[in-house]
């Protein structure tokens, strides 16, 4: 419980801007004010981090340049099929980025890196192969199923990061737990040496 309260806190904070765009939307509240208020909350976060003198993380620039760049293109172009087709954009950029061995590591406690690191790796691909996927049902769903865009971008982002979120972690503590039983039996069994 405490491995998911600590991960949680930061990875709700750094996507702050587009889950608050995700959201507004999803409960029908236009593009603008939703591209607005998420651009505010992905600022502010920003802000926050740089007035702690604390290093901005990937994701929360990420979230900023998502919703500054949906801000922008709305209200130059007016266009909604460039809105829709800009998460699959987004997606991609984020998925590279996920490619990036030890991204993972702000989302778990220092102690425990050692323990389960490699694991903390693979989910980073795991991660990645999501955002790809994403990008591509993305696209598929606004250029083929345009009407059911605002529900799809309103749920299945929050929805399918929340249902990975939940395993990533369950697999992380299910493995950590196992290999400290596992070092545990090995102390164990380690035979003991006395002195002749």
């Amino acid at each position: 419980m405490r491995t998911l309260l600590y991960a949680l806190g930061p990875m709700l904070f750094d996507s702050l801007g587009i889950i608050v765009f995700a959201i507004l939307l999803g409960v029908g509240a236009g593009i603008v004010p939703a591209v607005v208020a998420g651009t505010i909350v992905a600022v502010a976060v920003v802000g926050y981090e740089l007035a702690r003198r604390r290093k901005v993380a990937a994701l929360q620039w990420i979230s900023l340049a998502s919703v500054l760049f949906t801000a922008a293109a709305t209200l130059l172009t007016g266009d909604p099929r460039f809105v829709m087709a800009k998460p699959t954009i987004v997606y991609l950029i984020v998925g590279t980025v996920m490619l990036r061995k030890g991204w993972l590591s702000r989302y778990i406690l220092p102690e425990q890196m050692a323990l389960v690191g490699d694991v903390m790796d693979r989910f980073g691909q795991i991660w990645a192969a999501l955002m790809f996927a994403s990008a591509g049902l993305n696209l598929v769903i606004a250029i083929f199923f345009t009407q059911w865009w605002p529900l799809f971008i309103g749920v299945f982002p929050l929805a399918s990061k929340f249902g990975l979120f939940a395993i990533h972690i369950a697999v992380v503590h299910f493995v950590g737990q196992a290999r400290l039983r596992r070092r545990a039996a090995d102390i164990g069994a380690a035979p003991v040496v006395t002195p002749s």
